[in-house]
């Protein structure tokens, strides 16, 4: 899976969002079919918003489709998601959510999972360094992201 298109994706969103300046968490959805949705990272810093996560700026980044589109789907982030980036998963009927790590932060796995969606968490080395290294770098915008 850490060869599939979209797991790359999100880890290039990861980079461009830690080049950025902003946190580094990338997220893409994939359709059932296998095309790339919508790619996009963590634009909180950049962008001085409230709510684009990695995964909310996937969706954002796919446009207005059809529920149809996203059902079926696969999530592929980063970083296991947050209580809203996991209830935007469910409302889309995503069916599968990718995970590059959680040892940095435990998110709604077991949410999505009690409600039908299947969860691989990978523990990529790269995505669990991209995270070790913000939060030592910049733990005032990892704690304000997360709402400590």
């Amino acid at each position: 899976m850490e060869t599939d298109p979209g797991f790359i994706a999100a880890v290039e969103e990861a980079r461009q969002g830690q080049a950025e300046g902003g946190v580094p968490i990338g997220a893409c959805l994939v359709s059932k079919d296998g095309k790339i949705l919508g790619r996009g990272h963590n634009m909180r810093a950049q962008k001085g918003s409230a709510t684009l996560h990695g995964e909310i700026s996937a969706l954002e980044n796919s446009g207005r489709l059809p529920a149809s589109a996203y059902e079926g789907a696969t999530m592929y982030t980063t970083l296991s998601p947050c209580d809203m980036c996991t209830g935007a998963c469910i409302l889309y009927k995503v069916k599968r959510v990718v995970i590059g790590e959680n040892k940095t932060f435990l998110g709604g796995e077991q949410y999505l999972q009690n409600r039908g969606i299947e969860v691989v968490v990978l523990q990529n080395e790269e995505c669990v360094k991209l995270m070790t290294d913000f939060i030592r770098e910049k733990p005032e915008l990892w704690n304000e992201d997360i709402a400590v």
